[in-house]
């Protein structure tokens, strides 16, 4: 039995590593998808448990002009939408919410439909097709823009845990706690399952 050209097993070994990379990075790209699709749940949890007295409530301190809850909220989904229409303007957005009118149930029905739409635009920006329509992530008009990717995934993520922060501070200043403080945020398999997926935390 004639054994293989070296040549031959260095080029099996080169193939065998480059599919090895892309299978790990083809698992990252979509752990970060599904933290995201997980992320609007956390959203949700805060206002399915949110005093209806802690809404509009003017924030401690704050003579005029404080952002109440309700106008956080509300700039979680209108940010969504500016994201959306500078970077992925091919997909369609909800109507914006007003931060002095909009109830809690608008803010929620809101809310999914811009985080279900923040997740097409970020599966596509994290695919390794050649063709994707999302290449850049427009911030904002007065900041550098980035190109679409990974990072882009951790500075909306990060976006909405800074504001989901304030809100349960606001919310605990204001005399009405939260799930008696937040560790059911933490519960990461409990959102996984609410967004219909099948894999675990990983």
């Amino acid at each position: 039995m004639r054994e293989p050209k070296k040549g031959k097993i260095k080029q099996m070994g080169t193939a065998t590593i480059a599919l090895s990379s892309h299978a790990a990075l083809a698992e990252i790209r979509d752990s970060l998808l599904e933290t995201y699709a997980s992320n609007d749940a956390m959203n949700q949890l805060i206002l399915a448990h949110l005093d209806s007295r802690a809404w509009r409530a003017q924030p401690p301190g704050e003579k005029s002009g404080g952002r109440t809850i309700a106008s956080i909220f509300a700039h979680l989904h209108n940010v969504r939408l500016k994201w959306l229409n500078d970077t992925a303007p091919h997909l369609k957005c909800p109507p914006p919410l007003n931060p002095h009118r909009c109830t809690k149930k608008q803010a929620a029905a809101a809310l999914k439909k811009s985080a279900a739409q923040s997740l097409r635009m970020l599966r596509d920006a994290l695919s390794a097709n050649p063709d994707r329509r999302v290449k850049k992530f427009v911030r904002d008009s007065w900041m550098p823009t980035w190109p679409a990717g990974a990072t882009m995934f951790a500075y909306m993520f990060a976006h909405e845990a800074h504001h989901r922060g304030q809100i349960l501070m606001l919310a605990h200043q204001l005399g009405y706690r939260v799930l008696n403080q937040s560790p059911h945020l933490w519960q990461w398999e409990k959102f996984w399952k609410q967004a219909g997926l099948t894999t675990r935390p990983r």
